[in-house]
């Protein structure tokens, strides 16, 4: 497997009592020979922030991406994020990689309403967001958007790279793969079937070029649940726990919606191979392992399955 591979943080309270551990998971992964290394982004229950993560983990690595999957920028003023991601992607020397997303239906809303955000034109705030961080880490002292607009803005702390770090939408609705192909530097969504993932990465790239972008201007890449397990019915009940858990709903529901694989190495690797031939070029696996010791045991498994070419950091 030639794709880029990637971890997530298991970054929720209910994984560690000493939150260092999770920085000491971030540069055993960068010595297992993965990619990148990500961290996701939630009001509901005690976790540790995202972007206060990757900080920690910018000066003790030296070789990933530090990414973001996914962040959702209404929780936050937008000048003031724009200055955060510019300060972590110095202290990476650029190896910053931001995927933002506007929320899901049904679970959301409650985190807009404590962000005193509202609900509605949520995508539209979205990209204007990024279209402002971008304006700010350009030195530009004014924006108008659709959404926002800002006559008079204040010197800005430029980012690392001429143009910002990228930026990827996670999505596959009709609209997000538009504004994937028109907007973005990169996709990653979780469709649950490979098929749906090549019929989204043909829209997204129809959209670049309708654009007037290149077709592969967009970094085409994967969120995906995994557990590595020679128990198959056994890892499929961790799947439905994990599931549960997280999101309140059975592993039969959520399996329907999203990419999720337990099994033994071989059908793991074959998942993620068909995927690969979907198009994925960047795999970012969330392990559902329940304690940060299994994930860690996990974190040598996957890595022995596909173990990527190190080396270079991988913003695309």
């Amino acid at each position: 497997m030639n794709t880029r591979l990637g971890v997530l943080l298991p970054a929720n309270h209910s994984y560690w009592d000493d939150a260092r551990r999770l920085v000491d998971f971030g540069v055993r992964a960068e010595r297992l020979g993965y990619d990148s290394v990500w961290a996701n982004d939630t009001l509901i229950g005690p976790r540790i922030e995202p972007l206060a993560m990757l900080a920690a983990l910018a000066p003790v690595t030296e070789r990933v991406t530090l990414g973001t999957a996914v962040l959702l920028p209404a929780f936050r003023r937008p000048v003031t994020a724009a200055q955060e991601l510019a300060s972590i992607d110095h202290l990476s020397a650029g190896r910053l990689v931001v995927t933002v997303g506007a929320g899901f239906p049904g679970r959301s809303e409650i985190e807009y309403a404590v962000s005193e955000v509202p609900w509605e034109r949520r995508f539209g705030r979205l990209d204007d967001t990024v279209a402002l961080w971008r304006a700010l880490w350009s030195g530009e002292r004014a924006y108008h958007g659709k959404v926002l607009r800002f006559d008079e803005l204040p010197a800005s702390t430029p980012s690392y790279r001429p143009g910002g770090p990228q930026i990827w939408l996670g999505g596959a609705s009709p609209s997000a793969l538009e504004r994937t192909g028109r907007l973005y530097d990169g996709w990653l969504p979780y469709p649950p079937d490979p098929a749906d993932y090549r019929t989204g990465l043909t829209a997204v790239r129809r959209a670049a070029t309708s654009a007037g972008r290149p077709a592969d201007a967009v970094t085409p890449a994967l969120f995906v649940t995994v557990l590595v397990t020679d128990d198959v019915a056994g890892g499929e009940r961790q799947l439905d726990a994990y599931c549960r858990t997280t999101y309140g709903l059975p592993y039969e529901a959520v399996r329907t919606i999203q990419a999720m694989v337990a099994g033994p190495a071989e059908q793991v690797a074959a998942t993620l191979a068909r995927y690969a031939e979907a198009g994925a070029e960047h795999v970012v696996c969330r392990i559902a392992a329940p304690t940060l010791d299994a994930q860690l045991d996990q974190l040598e498994l996957i890595a022995g399955i596909a173990r990527p070419a190190a080396g270079q950091p991988s913003g695309r």
